[in-house]
């Protein structure tokens, strides 16, 4: 299969092209300097070149917390960049097959019971309306142009080479900046939330399953369908990396919004591909901390 990749050069797009290699797939996947995703011309034409049979579109915007400063560059990449690649995908004589990442940020603040895909989407931030934007563009592709569009909605994912603009990336560098400094103190923003957490490796491979067997026109979750608060990851984390932190709440690190609890029910994509979360959050966890 001839898969082109938006976004591949980030953090989930380097190990979705490895897992689309491994798996025998012809990878194309301009980088950043390479292709604007929100040049629609631009777009067309790396597509057109590419000619391939399927889509993943990963590129844009992805941090919460850079789309309360930036509301207006997180609609224009995420629903701009998506009606491109959609525009560009639909011009094909044989329309390949799209994957829209979006975000379990959609549904918003939903409760303590995990979340379906029938939950009304709420989005309580500009990322998540972002995202809302992109994924009715890919719904209206499909139900106006017949385009074969399977939408994702990954909760909260991690792994190694994350940013560190992402919480559980940004509290292991400083975990393990403390350990080979011999700090004591840890600066914290928020540690109250619950959060569903994925390996990203785990993601990619959903990712793939759902190209080749998402029902066209259907929303997925892909999650772990367990919540940890986040202060328990930076216990663990410390307990790996064998220091004890003093914790220093930072009025800097924390949030315009926080949703309390985000938990994911995965049980749609486990029923249509088998799929289910191989690696284990300390094995996550280690391997991220080995990286910081």
């Amino acid at each position: 299969m001839r898969a082109f990749v938006t976004g591949g050069h980030g953090f989930v797009g380097r190990w979705l092209r490895a897992h689309l290699a491994a798996e025998g797939d012809e990878v194309i996947a301009p980088d950043a300097d390479e292709l604007d995703v929100t040049d629609l011309p631009a777009v067309a034409k790396h597509v057109a070149e590419a000619r391939p049979d399927a889509v993943y579109h990963l590129a844009g915007l992805a941090s919460v917390a850079e789309s309360w400063k930036h509301p207006d560059a997180a609609l224009a990449v995420n629903a701009g960049g998506t009606l491109a690649v959609l525009e560009a995908a639909r011009a094909l004589d044989s329309p390949p097959r799209v994957l829209v990442v979006s975000s379990a940020e959609v549904y918003g603040s939903v409760g303590a019971e995990p979340v379906a895909e029938d939950a009304p989407l709420r989005p309580v931030t500009p990322y998540a309306a972002s995202k809302v934007a992109a994924e009715f563009l890919g719904l209206q592709a499909f139900l106006g142009s017949g385009l074969p569009v399977v939408r994702a909605r990954p909760f909260n994912h991690v792994g190694p080479g994350q940013s560190p603009g992402f919480v559980v990336a940004a509290l292991a560098k400083r975990i393990a900046d403390a350990a080979r400094t011999g700090a004591t103190a840890l600066s914290v923003g928020n540690l109250t939330p619950r959060r569903d957490f994925t390996d990203v490796r785990d993601v990619v491979r959903a990712y793939r399953l759902l190209v080749v067997r998402g029902e066209a026109g259907e929303a997925y979750n892909v999650c772990s369908g367990r919540d940890v608060m986040v202060a328990e990851l930076v216990d663990r984390m410390m307990a790996i990396a064998g220091v004890r932190l003093t914790l220093e709440p930072d009025p800097a690190l924390l949030r315009p919004v926080d949703v309390p609890v985000l938990r994911g029910d995965a049980s749609k994509l486990h029923a249509l591909t088998g799929w289910q979360p191989e690696v284990a959050i300390e094995q996550t966890l280690a391997d991220v901390l080995a990286e910081a």
